[in-house]
């Protein structure tokens, strides 16, 4: 009686874990660990308030649908226009595809960096990178969105302990943490990416696929009107695991490198300046966080179009269609440019994540239309609270956009 209650229990968080493990990716690891390194906690308040930010999203979003019984993207092309679904359907499949370039370069440079406790000269990263793509490929093959949602609770669990077990033994004083919930940007003199890492970290956290992606999982979940508190502490649970692991990265970085005065450049460098800092056990803990971290985030991405398809097609969603294997196949092939071209995953990966950022307005302000409409929404229409508070989050969206334009205009300038 005691294991079935367990089960229920893990079964109900399950698509929070899903969405956690969707968005504390190699992204989210390169945003926060870049963050402490160069600003150490004075950009904990960002983390803070996205994770707040997204678990009230997350929260609307999976209402509506239990409520409206419709997803987000078909929602948006009856309700509103054709062409913003199709301009989500567009922008999210090609921040999808940067990320894919970024993650999987990113988890192969870490590998290459590791197999060099193990082997002399290390393993080129072509092989893992080919390796995981692999892997990826043959699970969606496989499985479905229940077969996902089981095995990244198995890798987000092993995730989460590793970088909890980093914050435990590198993290620096109580009070920098405190001090980091106060609101202010750094001060970064002459450095133009301050504005650049800080709308990645929104981009990475407040991602607007994750909160149209939530449609289809609480349909999928088959939650009704008696959900509606299940949906809420799943949101809760996805918000609250995002904060703490995103601020154990953040915290890790800083009482490490920002304490040496070291910023954080190429990946490779979280392996090789933590170690005689950190020692060997805590870099082999933080690079299995940080393959796990990537693993567990590609499995939704190179998924994500299909998703997408049906959502914007009205259709049950269905993994196996002969079109979604090759448009899926092509995506996974992207996770070798980094290590075929020897590409810069750091750079790729940020402005992934940054561009992010410039979708969230569109996004709060389709929920903000499709909440108050009447006929979808019914007694559950949105209160003026809430329309207050999503209106607070748009104008932030719009203050995270243009950071995020301007940090992205500048980098490019010094490329």
């Amino acid at each position: 009686m005691f294991t079935l209650k367990i089960k229920q229990v893990l079964k109900s968080f399950l698509p929070g874990i899903f969405l956690f493990g969707f968005t504390i990716g190699t992204g989210s690891v390169t945003a926060m660990a870049k963050a402490g390194a160069d600003y150490g906690m004075s950009l904990l308040w960002t983390v803070f308030l996205s994770c707040l930010i997204t678990f009230f999203l997350l929260n609307l979003f999976g209402k509506f649908t239990i409520v409206s019984k419709e997803t987000a993207l078909s929602s948006i092309r009856k309700h509103i226009h054709p062409g913003v679904a199709l301009f989500f359907l567009i922008s999210l499949t090609v921040n999808v595809c940067g990320s894919v370039i970024g993650v999987m370069g990113i988890v192969s440079d870490v590998c290459f960096e590791w197999s060099k406790y193990l082997v002399q000269g290390g393993i080129a990263p072509i092989y893992f990178a080919s390796f995981f793509v692999i892997l990826v490929y043959i699970i969606f093959l496989l499985g479905n969105t229940k077969l996902f949602e089981q095995i990244l609770a198995i890798i987000v669990g092993i995730m989460a302990i590793c970088f909890l077990i980093n914050f435990a033994m590198l993290a620096p004083p109580a009070l920098e943490l405190a001090k980091g919930m106060i609101p202010k940007m750094p001060d970064a003199g002459a450095d133009k990416n301050a504005f650049l890492v800080t709308a990645s970290m929104v981009g990475t956290t407040v991602f607007s696929g994750l909160f149209i992606l939530r449609t289809t999982l609480v349909k999928e979940a088959n939650w009704t009107m008696d959900d509606l508190k299940v949906q809420q502490k799943d949101a809760l649970f996805s918000g609250f695991l995002m904060f703490i692991v995103s601020a154990s990265i953040m915290a890790a970085a800083a009482g490490t490198l920002h304490t040496q005065g070291v910023t954080l450049e190429h990946v490779s460098e979280l392996i090789t300046l933590l170690e005689p800092v950190a020692g060997q056990f805590a870099v082999t803990i933080f690079a299995v966080g940080l393959i796990a971290a990537g693993i567990s985030s590609q499995f939704p991405n190179v998924a994500l179009l299909p998703w997408l398809l049906d959502d914007y097609h009205q259709r049950a969603p269905d993994m196996k269609r002969l079109d979604y294997r090759i448009f899926v196949f092509f995506i996974s092939l992207l996770g070798l440019i980094v290590p075929i071209f020897n590409a810069k995953p750091i750079v790729v990966m940020i402005i992934s994540q940054a561009f992010g950022a410039l979708l969230l307005p569109v996004t709060v302000s389709c929920i903000l239309i499709l909440g108050n409409k009447s006929s979808l929404m019914k007694a559950h229409k949105y209160s003026s609270s809430i329309n207050i508070g999503l209106i607070g989050i748009l104008i932030f969206s719009i203050i995270m956009s243009i950071m995020s334009f301007t940090g992205i205009i500048n980098i490019m300038r010094a490329q």
